[in-house]
């Protein structure tokens, strides 16, 4: 009898045991959990402060550099490579937080801005629901040297036309695209992904019909804007202007053969759309973000604005 109550006894010490590992177990999973929870939601709002401020100093460069023509050896043509958060903290003399532990000497951020009109913009391609010719032509010009097929162009061009159409009509269609508001919705429009890919460095889609800036445009968006060149002519142009760069678009046009197509209403010198660029890296952790914004005369803003957050690994290279 006394040996079966040992037994029970020593069953009940081992019950009680098990259920407090169980409950203390629990208890700290939930403490892990809430100390997980606390620091990802404070690394999301560091994150979004310090690209914040990453995008208001690029800004602040666009702002400054107004009102001359704009080419890739001005400083907003420069890249940011990446740097520790840390070297911009200790380069303030106000900042008195820096410490040989702080959590900025593990933040790297990096970042470029990049001339949206130095591409060919889609917008310009359809206007008050009508197809543009010039346009139209200068996206086959581009479709050809990229190699791709010139029935790609019509269908885009179609359904382009057929998203814009705001008529009650056409917005009770069901076939009606939805308008592709960045450059990988164009699968939308019934293009392949691998046409989107090929076509992503040359073209973007703004808010407005917009010229192609003359400076910082590639070879191939050059060849597509002016007509009756080939593209020796094009790549000319671009050794041309890292000599020395077009101060109006009269100084390019004097360089092309005769017979060009140069049309100064589909060119310019001056961009008024940029896209900003900031990638912050917190160990494994990679967000990025872009931002289209617009600059008229001082005043520079977004108009877009949207992130994205990625694992990376040592042998995983981080791609916009």
């Amino acid at each position: 009898m006394k040996r079966r109550e040992r037994g029970a006894a020593l069953l009940a010490a081992m019950l009680t045991v098990t259920l407090v590992a169980t409950l203390a177990a629990g208890a700290l999973w939930h403490q892990w959990r809430s100390v997980e929870i606390e620091s990802a939601d404070r690394q999301r709002i560091q994150s979004a402060w310090i690209l914040t401020g990453a995008l208001d100093w690029a800004r602040l460069i666009l702002r400054e550099d107004s009102g001359s023509p704009d080419h890739l050896a001005e400083p907003w043509a420069v890249p940011l490579q990446e740097a520790r958060l840390a070297t911009f903290l200790a380069a303030d003399p106000s900042n008195n937080a820096m410490t040989e532990t702080s959590d900025a000497d593990q933040v790297f951020l990096s970042g470029d801005i990049v001339d949206l009109q130095g591409r060919l913009n889609l917008t310009s391609l359809v206007v008050a629901g009508a197809t543009q010719a010039k346009p139209l032509a200068a996206f086959g010009r581009l479709f050809d040297v990229l190699g791709l097929p010139a029935a790609q162009l019509t269908t885009m061009a179609a359904n382009l036309r057929f998203a814009s159409d705001i008529s009650i009509e056409n917005r009770n269609a069901a076939q009606a695209p939805l308008l592709p508001q960045r450059v990988e919705q164009l699968v939308w429009l019934g293009l392949p992904a691998d046409t989107v890919a090929a076509l992503g460095p040359y073209v973007t889609i703004l808010p407005q019909a917009s010229p192609v800036n003359l400076n910082t445009a590639p070879a191939e968006v050059l060849y597509a804007v002016i007509g009756n060149i080939g593209l020796a002519d094009a790549q000319r142009l671009v050794a041309e202007r890292e000599r020395k760069h077009f101060a109006n678009v009269n100084d390019a046009k004097v360089l092309l053969p005769t017979g060009a197509d140069f049309d100064p209403s589909l060119v310019s010198v001056n961009t008024l759309w940029f896209e900003v660029h900031g990638r912050l890296r917190i160990e494994d952790v990679v967000i990025e973000e872009r931002s289209m914004v617009q600059r008229q005369g001082r005043q520079v803003q977004a108009v877009q604005r949207e992130r994205s957050a990625t694992r990376s690994t040592p042998s995983t290279e981080i791609k916009r």
